[in-house]
């Protein structure tokens, strides 16, 4: 008769130990649930250094995170991937981080919510690095000395290397951080033109091509006689005969500097090829696509002088004795 009373008994007392389970499981995952919450809060008030405009390439979260590691960012490729599914996908381009102490949230918010104010610049071809970075320098109030620092600290040729075309750069910009887009973007489209002409990309055989088209920039008056320009570089070197063009003492800072018989006279530079036979050590300028064409294809010719037409381009020669005449003709 005393089952039923031990039956129920039993079936309290179970009730009884699964509601304390049940309690303690909940409590457990309350706590795990606060350890992981004040983890995040730790991870994400965690301080960080950034550049006040940072770029961020195109890609999935993974590639992004990647990518601004590789740049020296410290973030966590596990933990901060899933947090930007959260807060929000990263905007691809430059990105206005506004500071440089940060906390890692505002940093990984700021990626996915801010853009930079950008303006634009110019290279044109035949400019040189002298005078562009110059530019730059007033038009985003930045440091020349440092931009040209960090140029020459970063490319193995004085000119000639950055694309001239339109920029768009962010303002609040460093001078480093500028530098190693501008230098990065001409090394993607110089290797890009080598391959499709060559199949490889070859630095050395590529900065002689740039130092002789950095020339034809300068000398040619329009891009139809600059493969016949190329002709009486190549034909000249050939011969072992001085350049002697003026183009080649426009370099640096003297980009706008009317080219005199004094400054030839004082100018004893290796840039000076009335002086020197040879190349300048270095490309004199930018240089257009048109010009490294013709640097590697040069016209066909026997010409080893040429002289300025007062009606635009120039005449040719193959003798001193024709480029004399040529000169009294047209002068």
């Amino acid at each position: 008769m005393l089952m039923p009373f031990f039956k129920t008994t039993n079936k309290r007392v179970i009730k009884r130990n699964m509601t304390k389970k049940n309690f303690q499981m909940f409590f457990i995952a309350c706590d795990v649930a606060l350890i992981i919450m004040y983890s995040l809060i730790f991870h994400l008030s965690k301080p960080m250094s950034s550049t006040k405009v940072t770029y961020v390439p195109q890609g999935s979260i993974s590639q992004i995170i990647t990518y601004l590691e590789q740049k020296n960012f410290s973030l966590s490729p596990v933990i901060d991937k899933y947090l930007l599914y959260f807060i929000g996908l990263p905007q691809s381009g430059w990105i206005d981080i506004g500071e440089t102490h940060l906390t890692r949230g505002d940093f990984l918010y700021k990626l996915s919510h801010s853009k930079a104010a950008m303006n634009s610049i110019i290279l044109v071809p035949g400019e040189t690095i002298d005078v562009f970075l110059y530019k730059i320098s007033k038009k985003y109030s930045l440091s020349y000395n440092k931009l040209m620092k960090y140029y020459l600290k970063t490319t193995p040729i004085r000119d000639g290397l950055i694309i001239p075309e339109t920029y768009n750069i962010p303002m609040g910009i460093g001078e480093r951080h500028l530098i190693l887009y501008l230098i990065n973007y001409a090394w993607k489209e110089h290797k890009k033109i080598s391959m499709k002409i060559f199949g490889e990309f070859n630095k050395n055989s590529w900065y002689r091509y740039l130092n002789i088209a950095s020339i034809i920039q300068k000398e040619a008056a329009n891009a139809d006689e600059m493969p016949t320009i190329s002709s009486v570089i190549y034909n000249r070197l050939k011969k072992r005969m001085k350049l002697q063009m003026d183009g080649t003492l426009n370099y640096g800072k003297y980009s706008h500097i009317r080219v005199t018989p004094k400054r030839i006279k004082e100018d004893n530079s290796k840039y000076n090829t009335y002086k020197y036979v040879g190349l300048p050590p270095y490309p004199v300028s930018s240089v257009s696509n048109e010009a490294i064409f013709a640097a590697i294809f040069p016209k066909k010719t026997e010409y080893l002088y040429f002289v300025k037409s007062p009606h635009g381009g120039h005449t040719f020669s193959r003798t001193y004795k024709e480029h004399i005449k040529n000169i009294k003709r047209l002068r």
